[in-house]
């Protein structure tokens, strides 16, 4: 079998599953070029080079991992955030485009010419952390994450971008076990969904991503109504708070940061609310 007829096949397998038709094609060339290591420009070069039994047992691996709706992100083992690239595993929560938008919020708020204090509450990959830390030359980053195997999938990442030293990980449930510690901004993506959702998401999150990253209780604010008030505690005065929200939980982000100065929201690209941003009163 040539590649040709190999990406043709495992479109038309992909396609034929409802809930992954709309990505057959996306993913099934994705997959071969990632599989067997080869460029686009590669592939049409020569599209009839004879796949060897090896390859082929790759391929068909990789695609048999799709049909059961493992994200292509677990099976290539990496994803793109904000210019990076980043290990991922099925120990944390793939990193989403709509994130860049809490990265980009805070590195509007924060000066780049001044050493500052930056928190990330839920490393996960580290996704956050080094981007604002590989932005930011002056900041010194913290990231805590309740999952040691979370935090050694962000251990990677960060030094695979020669970041040691500039981000510290610890592991910690939000600030328990940063007690006394201040910080001039603190960012978090938290587990959001809430729990009565997991029947209507899509397979590849359901039954994949790590559910602890996911949901937070009944009505998915559970995470929230605990960081926010430690956030006061660990902000120094007028310090920066900047969460991810999820639909439909804007006012009731607003209601818990009443007595903030400066509460904002910002839309992500399909105009829904998406990062809450505030200062310490």
């Amino acid at each position: 079998m040539n590649l040709r007829q190999a990406l043709t096949r495992a479109q038309e397998n992909l396609g034929a599953v409802e809930t992954l038709r709309a990505n057959a094609t996306r993913d099934a060339e994705l997959l071969l070029l990632d599989t067997l290591r080869l460029t686009r420009a590669q592939f049409l070069a020569n599209p009839e080079r004879d796949l060897t039994s090896a390859e082929l047992a790759l391929y068909l691996e990789a695609v048999a991992r799709r049909l059961n709706h493992e994200p292509i992100q677990y099976i290539t083992g990496h994803q793109e955030f904000y210019g990076l690239r980043l290990k991922v595993t099925r120990a944390v929560l793939i990193p989403r485009p709509e994130t860049e938008l809490l990265v980009e919020a805070v590195l509007a708020r924060i000066p780049h010419d001044l050493p500052t204090t930056l928190l990330d509450i839920g490393a996960g990959t580290g996704a956050i952390a080094i981007a604002l830390a590989a932005n930011l030359p002056q900041a010194a980053v913290t990231a805590v994450d309740i999952s040691p195997a979370a935090l050694a999938v962000a251990q990677g990442n960060i030094d695979a971008h020669r970041l040691d030293g500039r981000v510290r990980l610890i592991q910690s449930d939000l600030l328990a076990a940063l007690a006394g510690e201040s910080f001039d901004a603190i960012v978090s993506n938290p587990p959001y969904v809430p729990t009565p959702d997991r029947p209507s998401l899509h397979p590849e999150v359901r039954d994949h991503e790590p559910h602890t990253a996911l949901f937070a209780g009944h009505d998915g604010l559970d995470i929230y109504r605990r960081l926010i008030p430690a956030a006061v505690a660990a902000l120094k005065p007028n310090g920066l708070l900047a969460l991810e929200i999820g639909y439909g939980q804007r006012e009731a982000i607003a209601e818990l940061l009443s007595g903030w100065r400066e509460v904002e929201f910002l839309d992500d690209l399909q105009q829904i609310p998406r990062v809450a941003l505030a200062r310490r009163a």
